[in-house]
């Protein structure tokens, strides 16, 4: 069965791709030009490639690229630009979340469907007591205040915490969150938390993208990685950081 992937030309996705089709996996990416994927992914047997602005594709459509997918993953973000940041769509991350979990719910799948999502350290876990210092508190409002991407990647959890929920019967979920990343040739070794042990904002970590995506690959391809993560916000930092 295949996985779908969503901002497979991104920084971290063309490399979740990459790892996907490495282990044996179908994949189906979803984005706006094929140009856009690196031309050793575009080359691979195993990738089938749609073209679209998932914002844009019809509910059916969408069922349809999801169904037969046994996990669906999100590495969307926005571009780091000033029209990225601050110009439409501000809840990219937040919408194309709600439109991938109502696809995989039209479907109606006999076996849960994953869905892993790339969030952030800056989001906290509202499941949790993860303890956040005033100051760190104050940073965190003035972000989601000021910059529309934080407070997207936070609705996104949200809505996977709150809307899906525990013990849904067609989808399960984990939401991945990295420190700084950084850009790696090679998987290293690295530490996962159940929530961050160091200041997102004052003694940030760092994630190579490479290990983001090698994680998430485990997540969706190793059933004991999942069932120890499936549900939670799982943070990851290199070993190093």
């Amino acid at each position: 069965m295949d996985v779908l992937v969503v901002g497979a030309s991104g920084a971290t996705g063309s490399l979740l791709v990459e790892q996907l089709l490495n282990r044996g996996s179908g994949v189906r990416a979803i984005v706006r030009s094929e140009g856009s994927l690196p031309k050793r992914l575009r080359e691979h047997a195993g990738l089938s490639v749609i073209e679209a602005n998932i914002l844009d594709l019809e509910a059916s459509d969408l069922a349809r690229h999801v169904k037969g997918c046994r996990a669906v993953a999100s590495c969307l973000g926005h571009n780091l630009s000033f029209s990225g940041i601050f110009g439409s769509p501000r809840q990219l991350v937040t919408d194309a979340t709600r439109r991938l979990c109502a696809a995989i719910e039209i479907n109606g799948p006999v076996e849960p469907v994953k869905f892993v999502l790339m969030n952030t350290t800056g989001n906290r876990n509202r499941d949790l007591n993860e303890p956040v210092s005033l100051a760190q508190r104050a940073v965190i409002a003035l972000l989601r205040l000021c910059l529309p991407p934080h407070r997207d990647n936070e609705d996104a959890a949200d809505y996977l915490r709150t809307q899906v929920g525990q013990g849904n019967a067609v989808i399960q979920w984990a939401v991945v969150r990295p420190d700084g990343l950084t850009d790696e040739a090679s998987v290293s070794a690295t530490t996962v938390h159940p929530s961050p042990t160091r200041s997102a904002i004052f003694d940030a970590g760092k994630t190579s993208r490479i290990n983001v995506a090698s994680f998430m690959a485990d997540l969706i391809g190793d059933d004991s990685a999942w069932s120890q993560w499936q549900g939670k916000m799982p943070v990851i930092y290199n070993e190093t950081a």
